[in-house]
C-alpha cells in the first residue's frame, strides 16, 4: 500500500475537495525541504488518478494496493494522464534547474484528452527550481488552465515563486513531522536501525525525514553519546575534542562530519530549552556561535578538524561549572 505518514489533514482536505468536484487547479505545497511534500504529491496524485480511473482503492487517505494497475502505471512512469518535472540528471550531474523545454514537453499531455479517466495531473518537484523562462511557460497553462486539470508544485521557499504564479494557485502548508510519525518513517524506511540510531536520526532531522535519512548508517548515535559526555564533564584535557577532530577530519569521515555540523548547533538548543538564567544565556551564546561556525564550514572550506574541534569546545561550555 501507499503509506503516506504524517500531513492527515492536507490528505484529508484535498481529496474532499477532488471528490466534490470543487478541486481548484493549481496547489503550491508549501514547507520546509525534507518533511514528505513530494512524495504526499505523488501519493495523492495516485489515488486520484486510481479513483477517477476506477476500480477506487479502499481505505481512507492515500493508500493505493501495491497491484493496482494505476499505480503500476504511475511507478513505470507510465501513466498517460501523469506527469513529473524535476531537475535531470546529465552527465556533469544534476542540473541546476527546471529547464522551458521541460516545461514545453507538457504541450502533448496538456493538449490531448486524457485517456484512461477524467482527470490529468502534472507533479513540479520542485517549482522553486524552474528557470525564469520555464515558470513564464508554466503560467500560461496555469492562466487558462483545463477543465480537468491538476498542478501540484511542491515548493520549499514559496516567496520566491513568479507572483503572478502564487496568485493563480493555492497555498497548502506543510509543517515538520512529530517525533513519533518521524520514527515511524525512519522505522519503515530503516527497519535494521536499533532504537537509539532511530531516536538520534529523529533529533538530527528536526522533523524533516528525508534530512534524517540522508545520515542514517553514519552511527549518529557515537557522535550523541559523545556530545552528552562533553557536556556533562566539560572535555577536561580535551580528549573527547581530539577524538571527534581526528575521526571527522579526511575525505572518507566527510558524511559524519556533515551530520556533526548539523547536530551540534541543534544539541546545543535541546540543552538550551532546558536551562533558565545564567545558564540559558551560556547556551544561546554558545549555539549562535556554533551555528555560524557550523554554517560557514563547507562554504569556506574550513579545515574539519579544527571545525570539529571549536565546535565540541561550545558543546564543553555547557558544563556545569566544577568550582
Amino acid at each position: 500500500m501507499t503509506v503516506i505518514l504524517g500531513h492527515d489533514a492536507q490528505a484529508d482536505m484535498l481529496l474532499a475537495a477532488a471528490r466534490s468536484g470543487r478541486m481548484h487547479h493549481g496547489w503550491i505545497l508549501a514547507g520546509p525541504r525534507g518533511i514528505g511534500k513530494a512524495s504526499f504529491a505523488r501519493a495523492l496524485a495516485m489515488r486520484l488518478l486510481a479513483e477517477a480511473a476506477g476500480p477506487a482503492p479502499e481505505g481512507a487517505g492515500l493508500a493505493v494496493p501495491t497491484d493496482h494497475p494505476i499505480r503500476k502505471l504511475v511507478e513505470a512512469d507510465a501513466h498517460p494522464d501523469y506527469a513529473e518535472l524535476y531537475c535531470l540528471e546529465k552527465e556533469s550531474g544534476t542540473a541546476r534547474n527546471i529547464s522551458v523545454d521541460q516545461v514545453r514537453g507538457l504541450q502533448r499531455l496538456i493538449q490531448s484528452a486524457p485517456s484512461l479517466s477524467s482527470r490529468r495531473i502534472v507533479m513540479i518537484d520542485s517549482a522553486d527550481d524552474l528557470e525564469r523562462g520555464a515558470a513564464n511557460a508554466l503560467l500560461k497553462t496555469l492562466e487558462e488552465p483545463p477543465t480537468d486539470m491538476l498542478f501540484l508544485l511542491v515548493s520549499h521557499a514559496p516567496g520566491r515563486l513568479l507572483p503572478t504564479i502564487r496568485s493563480r494557485c493555492r497555498t497548502l502548508r506543510f509543517d515538520p513531522l512529530g517525533e513519533e510519525a518521524m520514527r515511524a518513517v525512519l522505522r519503515r524506511d530503516q527497519p535494521d536501525l536499533p532504537p537509539d540510531e532511530i531516536d538520534a536520526l529523529a533529533a538530527l532531522g528536526e522533523g524533516a525525514p528525508g534530512k534524517a535519512l540522508r545520515y542514517a548508517g553514519l552511527d549518529i548515535t557515537d557522535i550523541d553519546r559523545m556530545l552528552r559526555a562533553i557536556a556533562t564533564e566539560g572535555d577536561p584535557g580535551n580528549r573527547h575534542r581530539l577524538i571527534l577532530a581526528k575521526a571527522l577530519s579526511g575525505k572518507a569521515a566527510r558524511p559524519r562530519y556533515e551530520a556533526f555540523l548539523e547536530r551540534v548547533p541543534a544539541f546545543i538548543a535541546d540543552a538550551a530549552r532546558q536551562r533558565s538564567g545564567p545558564a540559558l544565556g551560556t547556551a544561546l551564546e554558545r549555539w549562535e556561535a556554533a551555528r555560524q561556525l557550523a554554517g560557514g564550514a563547507i562554504i569556506l572550506s574550513l579545515d574539519p578538524a579544527a571545525v570539529a574541534f571549536e565546535l565540541a569546545g561550545h558543546v564543553a561550555a555547557l558544563a556545569p561549572d566544577p568550582r
